[in-house]
């Protein structure tokens, strides 16, 4: 047996809170119940969106909580080297062109709530008082994966999606290149993380495919959505992680994650917990939802004050 590499890669556009929590405790437990390494990775290649000091502080709380990763950190911010690289084998290969449509002419010839990209600069047609963005051509053909939380997924790149962007406008490389590059990089056997991104997912496998990398495993958790139906995030500025009550906010994500941790255990420590965690850990307990209602981070707070 393979030996098995996971990862957390965060955005440091602000703190972490319980669904970042859910996606960190997921991917730990997934590789290390199997004797493999958990790495943390920094996603901060769109450096605009970086907060100063947000990712110094991500690692502390994951310290904080018990969750403790192997190796180096990785910045994307330093390895913009190797996404170049990237990019010149698809160059190279004749899959990527210039393309200078703005997000509202792309909207405008876009029908429902998906933004398909037409091919408007397939064919060279591209305007030439604006600096380009580089796109990846898309195929007919469908990629289609087997999720091992969510199980078959299918999706056509060409009808569905369109020629997506691997280089923006900007200068900044996609997080599509970067994260199939870094996944590489660091042999990632293994990619668990938020159900947000099960249909990102088949865009990154094409760029594997066209760059000759190899493809993970995917396993996409649901997402923590509060009683509006609203996704826990950082935008839509949901409650940090209280660092004052870790084992209390790991005992909720357990529970969150179809396991059963015993009762007393919301009364220990986070090393405690986690180590029950994974003698106990039930990845089929997960049920296969793309969201999931949660108690919210006012109901948490509560819990933890009579904890």
């Amino acid at each position: 047996m393979p030996f098995e590499r996971g990862r957390f890669a965060p955005s440091p556009s602000g703190p972490l809170h319980f669904g970042s929590l859910i996606a960190a405790l997921g991917s730990f437990l997934a590789v290390r119940s199997q004797g493999g390494q958990w790495l943390v990775r920094i996603e901060d290649v769109d450096t605009p969106r970086s907060v100063p000091g947000a990712a110094d502080h991500i690692l502390h709380v994951l310290e904080r909580f018990g969750l403790i990763w192997d190796g180096p950190v990785l910045y994307q911010s330093q390895r913009t080297d190797c996404y170049q690289a990237a990019l010149d084998v698809l160059k190279t290969a004749g899959l990527v062109y210039p393309c200078t449509c703005s997000r509202r002419e792309i909207t405008q010839h876009s029908s429902g709530g998906d933004l398909i990209y037409p091919g408007t600069c397939r064919n060279g047609s591209g305007r030439t008082d604006r600096a380009p963005a580089m796109r990846l051509h898309t195929a007919a053909q469908p990629i289609q994966l087997v999720d091992g939380i969510q199980g078959v997924y299918r999706q056509c790149l060409e009808s569905q999606v369109g020629d997506f962007v691997v280089r923006r406008a900007d200068g900044l490389f996609s997080y599509h290149l970067a994260v199939v590059v870094d996944d590489s990089a660091q042999q990632i056997t293994q990619v668990v993380r938020g159900s947000d991104l099960l249909s990102s997912t088949p865009r990154q496998i094409y760029l594997q495919q066209c760059l000759g990398l190899p493809t993970p495993r995917y396993s996409h958790l649901p997402i923590a959505v509060d009683r509006q139906g609203n996704k826990l995030s950082k935008q839509s500025k949901t409650m940090p992680l209280d660092e004052r009550y870790p084992t209390v906010e790991l005992f909720a994500a357990l529970e969150f994650l179809g396991q059963r941790p015993p009762a007393e255990l919301v009364r220990s420590t986070p090393v405690t917990l986690i180590s029950w965690a994974l003698e106990h850990w039930r990845p089929k307990q997960i049920k296969a939802e793309l969201n999931k209602p949660c108690a919210t981070l006012s109901c948490l707070r509560t819990c933890e004050e009579k904890a």
